[in-house]
Parts: C-alpha cells; structure tokens; sequence
C-alpha cells in the first residue's frame, strides 16, 4: 500500500516548532499539525493520489519548479499560481491567490498577513485565476478552507469550471492538529520538557505514518488529535486511508514527478500524480528522503542545522539513511574513511552487513588477494572492508610491485531495504568535516522490488529501450569486488531491483588501458563443431550480453623446440592461419574445447584453430589455454547453460608469437551470448555460481570515463549556435591537464567545430572538435577558488589545505589561456565555506523559448585525465585495436539531461528546463583579472606559513591529489609467471596431439 510523503527535513524538526534556549520570555507555540491534499490533475486515478503537507509551513503551487514545492506541469498553471498555509497558532488552512510571501518571511509576518480580512493588493496573481468550491476567489483575497474543499485552477474562465474535464487541483482530504499547550516556557526550569517535546516531534517527523503516530502516541500520553473546527467527521486517524492500493511502482509511467528533492511534488499533464517513495513499498519499511532522481541536492552544513532561515532542501547522511533500522545490507565505495564516526553517527546496528570499499596504496597494489580485504571491528562482526585491485598496466614500468598514480576515488551509498534499494552518488567522502563543513553534491534514487530477479538487466546497454542504469552499476561493484567471492551476492540483489526508472544516466571509471575492438554481435560465422565444444553458432534469436577481452596462454610452451622440435605442429598452424582471409575486424574465430576431471583446475579450457577447409574431419592445432581467471568464470556459467562463448584471435599475432617464442600475450576476444538456460537463471543460480558471475559482469568490456560520456552524448543533438555556456568546477584540477585533454573531453561531451547539416550529422565523428579548435578557441570555463577565497573562508585554509589540489605548473601554463573562473559559493549562505564539489554543465537556449535545455554532471570525477581518461593512438604492437584510453582512478558520477526540444520524449532525464538546478556555485562565473590566482599548492603553502600553530591545528588531510603522470604510451602485456606454471600444469596433463 502507499503511504504519503511529509514534505519536511530534519533541520526543519529541530528548528521550526521549538524556540531557542536563549530566549527568558513566554511565546506561543504552533500545533503541531499535518494537513492531506488528494491531488486533482486531470487523469481517472485522481482519486488514488494524496500528498501530506506540515503545519507552519508556506508551500507555493505553481509551474515553477524552483520556488514551488508542489508543481503542476501544466501550460494553463502560472509559474506562482497560488500559496497555501495551515497556521498551528489558530488552527486555520489560508489560501492565497498569487505568489504573496516568500518562504524566507518570519513566521509571524506570515501569520499576520494571511489573517488579515482585507485584500491584499500590490502583487501579481496568477493568470487564470483560482476556484474554490467553483467560485472564483479574487486576486489578492485569503480564502479560509475545511476539509472537503475543492480547489481548482487552469480551467480558465468561470462558466468553464463545473463542465472542466481535466481538472487541476486538490481537495482538502484531512487537517490534523494535536493538543500541546498554548504556550511554551523557555526560562530554564522547562528546558527537559522542551527536549521531550523536540524528541517527539523528530519521531512523529520520522515515523512511516504521522497520522497514526501522533493518534497513538499523544493519546497515550493524555494528548488528543483533534480535527479543525467546523469540518466533517471523518474515520479515526489511525484508520485513515492512504493512497493506493495497488502497491506497484509506477515510475515508468508518464506520471507526476518529484522534483528538487523531497520538497516538490510535480504533476505533469498527462494527468496522473506520482507521490513520493510509497509507490516502492509494498510493506511497513519506508524510507525517509525520497528522490525520483531527477535533480541533485547538497549536503546540509553544522551551521544550518538550526536556522529556519535556509531552504530545506539539502540533506544530511543521517536522513539519506534513515531508518536505519530497515536496512538489510549496505555497500559503500568511498575514497577516504572514518569507520568509527560512520558507525557511531550513524548508528548502525552491529548485526547490520556493511561493505566499504575505500582506498588503500598498499592494499590495494598489493599482489595478494588476502590484502583486498580486513574486518576490524569484532564489535561489527558482518563490517567487512574492502581495497579493490589496482591493474598492471597503469604501474611505473608496468610492474606492479613498483606501484604506481592510481587512486579508489568513488563516492557510492547502495542502501538496500526489504522493499526498495536506494542509490546515492555524491561528491563527499565518507568523514565527518565532508558531510558537515563542506559543501558536497548529493544525488540519490529510490528504486523498487521487483517480483523476480532480472538478470538480464545487467547486462543492458544504452541502445536498449531501458534504462542501462542496473548494468552500469552492476559493472562498477562487481570490478571493486572481484578479489572478494563473499561479496558476489551483490550481483544477485541488484536483480532484484527495478532500475528501468531510473532518471541518470551513471557515467564511470575503472583504472587500466582500455580498448574497444570491433566484432559485431551475434554475427553468424561461428563454426559447427561437436558437442564438447563450449560454444556452437550464435542463433538470430541469441541475445548478445557483451564481449570480454582475454588472451591464450602456453602458446610459447606449446611451439618450443623442446616440445616441437621437428616444428610440425607449428607448420600446421601457419597453414591454418594462412588460409584464413582478413575481414575488417582482422580477427579469426578459434574454437573453444572444456576439459574435464584434470588435476590442474577443473575448469580448464582449450583453445584450438582448426582447419577451414575440412572442419568436419576434426584437424585442428591446439594454441592453448584460457587463462585460469576467464576458465573461472567461465566453465561453469557454460556447463550450467547460462552462457555461450565464441572466441576470436588475431592470425597475425597468434604466429608471430608462436614463431617469435617470446613472452607477448595474444590476445582472444570473447563474444558471449545467453545460453539456454538463462532465462532460468533465477530459478537455477545457486550461491556457489555468484562468484563465477561477479566476474563475468566485471570482465565485460563497457565504455569508461571519456568514452562512457561520448556514449550517452551522442544521443543527442546539440546545436552548437545555442550553446550559452561550458564549464566544469573542481576540487582538483590534473596536472598534466592540456589542450589535447580539454579537447578530447569537450568532443566527448558533443561538442562540434560548426554547425552541421543533417546529412553531415549522421556521422557521429563529423566535426568532432579536437586539440587545433581547442587552442584556437578554448572551449570549456574552469572554475577553481582563488587563494585570497580561500583564505577568507569561515576556518581559513585549514579545510582546504588537503583538498584543493591544483599545481602551479598547471596554474602557469593555463593562465594565458583565460579560462579560469573564480569558484563562488551559491546560495551566498554557503560563501566561506569550501566546496568539494565536482560539477560540469553545458547549457543552450534559443532566443525564442524561456527554458534552457543541456545536462548536468555531478559526482567524483575531478577535471583530470586521471579520472576521465587520456586518450592515446592505437597500439603499434598489438593488432585489432583502435584508440586507447588509460584511466587511473576508480570514479562514479551521475547525468542528468535536458534533451534538446527536438529530442523525442521517454529519454532518461526528461526534464523541462535546465536552470530549475540549483547550481553549488555561482553561474555566470566571474573570470580570473588582475592579480587573481588559484588557491594551488605553492600559494596555500605560503598561507599556511602565515597561520599560528594553533591555527594549523586540525589540518587533516580529507583528500589527496588524484594526478596522471604520462608514462609510456605503448603498453606491451607479457604473460605473467603464474600463467606460464598455469599452462605448463595444463600441458602436462592433456595430449598435446588431441584434436578434437
């Protein structure tokens, strides 16, 4: 059953209904109260929607989203329509036609002017006027209203209103007010009883039904819920009904949506009202916070916590949290960690399974998968943490040992609940100064139980009609997790999720030198073998689930003179390949053979070339074997029907290493396709195939980084004439970042040299804006805090000494540039505190519209090509591959889309204009001049110097600089040890004559 959302923040709890300590005089105290809307917004489910709404509280109505906290996305409703207020003082639910008060007003000026009996005139009304009970309430007039009332606008002239159809509105389902006492002393002597009554107001605030809370607990308590004067009777609180019945998500549907947060409920006109997380609950476990996703908050600073002053609309961990008591299990990926202040802030239950995957420059180098783990906490025996593997070729001189600039740099909450999972991204680590004294992004997504496990949905691509939403994160855990078989669960509980609803698109780097080969799906060449081979043909009803690049390993054992010393086999092999004929992939399909009941591993597979010209007779030369990391996965995903694999390698690299004997890997690529038993797989995966599953997920070859941006960019149209503004605000900016680097991210980002026609734009690589445009005509604003910022903020440099990281190498060679932008707080309350935000945005408007379309990146990834990725040409040594991208940081983030107006609706991110986003920063920007200069190193350096030693006090560092140092573009994979004493166990025991 759904249940109603409270549009109320914590900071809202402490601050709104209880004065401060510090005050010696009497005041009167509101009622506390709750009052129901039943939402009219023209469709037939109208009757099933119903929104609750807090006491004391200005809640504006309208078509704008950014000053509305109920919208109504309809082209008859003004951008402020009307206002509503139930004042706690004496009990009375005021509507005003217009836009009258901000929410920024005192209390009391509130109260005093809506309780005024005249008409108040000097402000704009709404345009088409609102009904009330169908009598049109004049401009400017307070209207009092009792349950039962109907309210109505956008019907447009007065005859129209008994005969409108599609309605717009809301009828006054309940008004309830709870008996406190009419005054409150705050001297001294009722400090306790003020506690008492602030703690009960958090709990009520809290609670999954507020109704049914207060009926309970105040009645216990001597107190009574009672109704507003003059009403109808209606049934008991407690047995108040709540929305709907039906207990299904609706998130697909073209519904009502909840914007900027908790705090805004819109209506769309297609006419049917969305409320908040009940459509995800089918059971009792609610959770607080909800998002649609489709914005992003920020966190809520110590300083605001008490003062009504602010907006509401920034959150803090405790709520994203809350509550904690119906959490099943946690996964966190986070750079820097305090355990103890989580656990303890938090209050996290000990019995509560909780996964932190956080970085390590030991660890998580280390060659051991014993490292990769540590559970230190005997208090929290289900606490595991976790340093997920850094790859070799990103290591100095490739050996890991040597280490290397890598860095786990995500910011990733996955809070699962019986009924619903919710996802956070944010910018903030997971220490206390992060979410308490610095600014950070937030973006979270509630999503719901699905009725059975989907695992097809892990391995959706973009071209899909859903979301790839579940894939990409599925991709992301299962990479950090690789090393930890205990973990693999997490696979089979992100099936179990709907994520089709998603509202982002989740934009991610993995560490490594990455390259994307080019083999079609499902392709019909794969060869007709017998029945122990792995893989026959693909079928056209196969469903492709992606490619996985490995290599074949015992080549050079199998050609050595010791083993082939008449080099029979090896001529046979050149015969084999020589007949083959290059496509324009340059790559052969081998032939993939499971080997059974062998001491060396179980789960060993071979790999044989055969002979095209007579494949029925079985002549065939074995090349090798699958490395012991893919037969892991693979044997047994294959014999239980899961998967299907066919395997490709290159014919000319295959014999130049078998001639050559060195120690070069050949690569084998690996097309996988559902076996006939995947659709079962719900059905038939036991736990033991979780671990062999985790590492099929995080094999399979995705777009990263720059080439993941590019991916979801190129959707889109984006007209270049529009374009109003490009920037990016960073806490770190790369050192080696360039104009080949700007360039590469900005044609990612969609970016083109002019305007195109349509014939020239059905090539996505046409104009594509490179290094040459770049220098000519920079392209993006960098936004980073000038040092004389920075050192007037509310605690000096201390919080930003370890944070900001910006080279004056960097600051020299880009100053002549003039793209450097001062990074100003926004709103101004936040000014003096430091940002740790990672924010890009690319904005278009046409002269002729009042909404600004474009997206909005938001997450950990710092403007570095450590975190995107620096594309490199394609490899001189290895055949088959295009461009590169080296990345060297684990990152996460999220974007959000406001598709052109010619964009077909049903896209994720379909949102109306750009600038309802309230940016962390200040847009536009004010430009580096004069003596400005960005808060680098060697300028904190110098304030710091300036600093007491009491000042200096507390500079712990919170970040570290995630920097690329360029280090050889040719990367050149030679097997490893334990590969060679792999394939030589292997050898020894299978015939090295044996066709198949």
């Amino acid at each position: 059953m759904e249940k109603p959302i409270c549009f109320c923040s914590r900071g809202e709890e402490q601050a709104g209904l209880l004065p401060s300590s510090s005050s010696r005089k009497t005041i009167p105290f509101s009622k506390l109260g709750f009052f129901y809307l039943r939402l009219l917004s023209g469709g037939i489910r109208e009757q099933q929607q119903l929104i609750c709404l807090r006491s004391d509280r200005l809640y504006t109505i309208g078509r704008k989203r950014r000053h509305c906290q109920i919208v109504f996305d309809h082209c008859s409703i003004s951008r402020h329509h009307c206002q509503i207020f139930l004042d706690g003082a004496d009990r009375r639910l005021r509507l005003v036609d217009g836009f009258l008060l901000s929410r920024d007003f005192d209390i009391e000026e509130i109260r005093r002017r809506l309780r005024s009996e005249r008409q108040v005139l000097g402000f704009r009304v709404s345009l088409n006027g609102v009904f009330v009970n169908r009598r049109k309430l004049l401009g400017g007039a307070v209207a009092e209203l009792s349950e039962g009332d109907e309210v109505v606008f956008g019907c447009g002239r007065l005859s129209s209103v008994s005969r409108c159809v599609r309605k717009y509105g809301f009828v006054v389902e309940r008004i309830i007010l709870s008996d406190f006492a009419e005054t409150l002393d705050v001297s001294g002597q009722f400090v306790t009883r003020a506690d008492r009554l602030q703690n009960l107001c958090q709990r009520v605030l809290r609670s999954e039904d507020p109704l049914s809370y207060l009926r309970c607990s105040l009645e216990s308590n001597s107190g009574t819920i009672s109704s507003i004067h003059g009403v109808r009777d209606h049934a008991s609180a407690a047995s108040f009904p709540v929305l709907g019945s039906d207990g299904h998500s609706r998130q697909n549907d073209k519904t009502a949506n909840f914007v900027q947060n908790e705090n805004n409920l819109a209506v769309d006109d297609v006419g049917n009202a969305e409320t908040s997380s009940s459509s995800l609950e089918k059971g009792n476990n609610l959770c607080s916070s909800f998002s649609n996703g489709q914005s992003f908050s920020m966190n809520r600073l110590e300083f605001m916590a008490h003062d009504t002053s602010y907006p509401h609309t920034e959150v803090t961990l405790m709520e994203l949290l809350d509550p904690v008591e119906s959490l099943v299990q946690v996964f966190i990926a986070t750079f820097s960690c305090d355990v103890s202040w989580f656990l303890s802030y938090c209050q996290i239950p000990n019995h509560l399974p909780v996964t932190i995957a956080f970085h390590s420059a030991e660890k998580c180098w280390s060659s051991c998968c014993d490292d990769r783990t540590s559970a230190p906490y005997s208090d929290y025996p289900n606490l595991l943490l976790v340093y997920p593997p850094f790859p070799d070729e990103i290591a100095f001189g490739n050996d890991r040992s040597k280490k290397g600039v890598a860095c786990h740099h995500p910011k990733l909450l996955v809070l699962q609940r019986e009924e619903s999972v919710r996802v956070v991204v944010t910018s903030a680590n997971l220490v206390s100064k992060q979410w308490n004294q610095i600014t950070n992004t937030v973006w979270w997504q509630d999503f719901p139980r699905r009725d059975d496990p989907d695992y097809s949905s892990l391995f959706a691509t973009i071209k899909d009609l859903k979301s790839d939403f579940a894939a990409q994160l599925a991709g992301f855990i299962a990479s950090l997790i690789t090393d930890v078989p205990s973990q693999a669960h997490w696979m089979k509980e992100l099936a179990r999720f709907d994520f089709g609803g998603a509202a982002a698109y989740l934009i991610a780097s993995i560490p490594g030198m990455h390259a994307l080969y080019n083999i079609s799906s499902g392709i019909n060449l794969f060869q007709n073998t017998e029945e122990h081979i792995v893989l026959s043909k693909f079928t056209t009803s196969t469903k492709y689930l992606g490619s996985v690049q490995a290599s074949v390993v015992g080549l050079r054992h199998r050609f050595h003179n010791a083993i082939d010393s008449r080099g029979e086999q090896l001529k046979k092999l050149a015969l084999f390949l020589g007949k083959f004929k290059d496509s324009s992939s340059r790559l052969m399909e081998v032939v993939l053979k499971r080997i059974h009941n062998i001491p060396a591993d179980a789960n060993a597979i071979s790999i044989f070339v055969s002979n095209l010209d007579e494949m029925s007779n079985g002549d065939s030369v074995q090349l090798g074997f699958l490395p012991r990391d893919v037969a892991k996965w693979a044997a047994p995903l294959v014999d239980h029907g899961f998967l299907e694999i066919a395997a490709f390698v290159c014919p000319k690299e295959a014999l130049a290493a078998a001639l050559d004997g060195n120690n070069t890997k050949v690569k084998c690529l690996l097309s996988i396709a559902q076996g006939p038993k995947f659709s079962e797989m719900s059905r038939l995966i036991q736990a033991e195939h979780l671990p062999a599953l985790c590492l099929f997920i995080a094999s399979i070859q995705r777009c990263l980084g720059l080439w993941r941006l590019k991916e979801v960019m190129f959707q889109y149209k984006w007209p270049e004439h529009l374009e109003t503004d490009f920037a990016y605000a960073s806490s770190s900016i790369g050192t080696s970042m360039d104009p080949k680097f700007l360039a590469a991210f900005s044609s990612a980002a969609g970016k083109k040299s002019f305007q195109l026609s349509e014939s020239e734009e059905s090539d996505p690589e046409w104009g594509c804006w490179n290094t040459d445009h770049e220098v000519k005509s920079p392209s993006i604003r960098i936004l980073f805090p000038t040092i004389e910022r920075v050192k007037s903020s509310a605690q000096s440099i201390q919080l930003s000494k370890y944070m900001l990281s910006f080279s004056e190498n960097t600051w020299q060679r880009l100053r002549t540039s003039r793209i450097l932008y001062d990074a100003v707080p926004n709103p101004p309350y936040r000014i003096g505190y430091p940002m740790h935000v990672k924010v890009a945005r690319r904005r278009f408007q046409s002269s002729t519209s009042t909404s600004a379309f474009g997206w909005i990146y938001c997450g950990s990834h710092n403007f570095s090509p450590a975190a995107w990725g620096r594309l490199l040409p394609p490899s001189t040594v290895e055949s088959g591959s295009g461009a590169r991208l080296r990345i060297c940081n684990y990152e996460l983030g999220i974007l959000l889309i406001v598709p052109p107006p010619s964009k077909v609706e049903g896209d994720a991110g379909n949102l109306c204009n750009l600038d309802d986003f309230q940016l962390p920063f200040v847009m536009p920007a004010p430009r580096y001049c004069g003596g400005d200069r960005p808060a680098t190193a060697f300028a904190m350096r110098g304030a710091v110097a300036e600093l007491t030693e009491q000042d200096c006090q507390g500079m712990d560092e919170e970040d570290v600089a995630d920097e690329e140092v360029i280090g050889p573009s040719e990367y050149v994979a030679e097997e490893s040890v334990d590969d060679k004493i792999y394939a030589e166990m292997l050898w020894s025991q299978v015939g090295s004559s044996d066709g198949f």
